[in-house]
């Protein structure tokens, strides 16, 4: 390669670079006003209840830059930053769930029926047949007892070990389900929640099972109300 062409190739990377930076940067600015808009909506009686992710927008777009097609999300209610990365939500869907939208183009997460910042991709298309979910980016529901998603992370997760060592699952009829078991589970969890016994369980058997897990904990430093001195030892997960 000549060196006209080196250059030519160095300004073009640079500027491929350069409009991702903004593109991220856009993308934490829309989320973070999306959180205080909401957060206003809710205060001036527009919406009943709302959580927002404001404060981890940074954290989440680095996350979503990892998580490819096939892998799961297993999370909780702080991650809507992170689902605009990936392309599973929109802005307006996004406050169509805040109030309680029931049209299903609205609210794909739930139609409705879950309160705000809950999450899921839909894995039946509209005839009730299975999506293929290895050409897709995939959240299972959110749920709101809190670390409660951390057991079904851990399925999730050792699934993709289950159809990594049967061979019987490796055919073009599972092809939909698995890449032969290349896929991650990632979660997500607030640092108060890492207090209770499903989180430590859950630790425990993805070490015992060896299983492809990740998972972030957001330090938010209250665990609802409370300081996190009060739930957690040394203060810090």
């Amino acid at each position: 390669m000549s060196d006209k062409s080196q250059m030519i190739q160095n300004d073009v990377s640079f500027e491929t670079f350069k409009q991702q930076v903004l593109d991220d940067y856009k993308l934490c600015h829309i989320s973070r006003q999306a959180s205080l808009t909401g957060r206003k909506e809710v205060l001036t009686g527009k919406a009943k209840f709302g959580i927002f992710g404001d404060g981890k927008e940074l954290a989440q777009i680095a996350l979503a830059k990892a998580f490819q097609n096939g892998d799961f999300r297993a999370g909780y209610y702080r991650d809507q930053t992170f689902m605009f990365a990936i392309g599973a939500l929109t802005v307006q869907q996004y406050f169509a769930q805040l109030y309680a939208n029931t049209q299903d183009d609205a609210d794909p997460s739930s139609h409705g029926r879950l309160m705000n910042g809950h999450f899921s991709t839909k894995l039946l298309d509209h005839d009730g047949q299975w999506k293929n979910l290895m050409a897709q980016k995939n959240s299972s529901a959110d749920i709101s007892p809190t670390a409660g998603q951390m057991p079904r992370l851990l399925g999730l997760a050792y699934a993709s070990k289950f159809y990594r060592h049967n061979k019987d699952l490796q055919t073009e009829a599972f092809q939909k389900f698995s890449a032969t078991g290349n896929e991650v589970a990632f979660g997500t969890i607030g640092d108060a929640s890492t207090s209770e016994g499903l989180f430590w369980e859950t630790i425990n058997a993805a070490g015992v099972l060896q299983v492809p897990m990740a998972i972030s904990v957001w330090d938010d430093g209250y665990g609802i109300s409370v300081s996190q001195k009060y739930q957690t030892t040394k203060q810090s997960i």
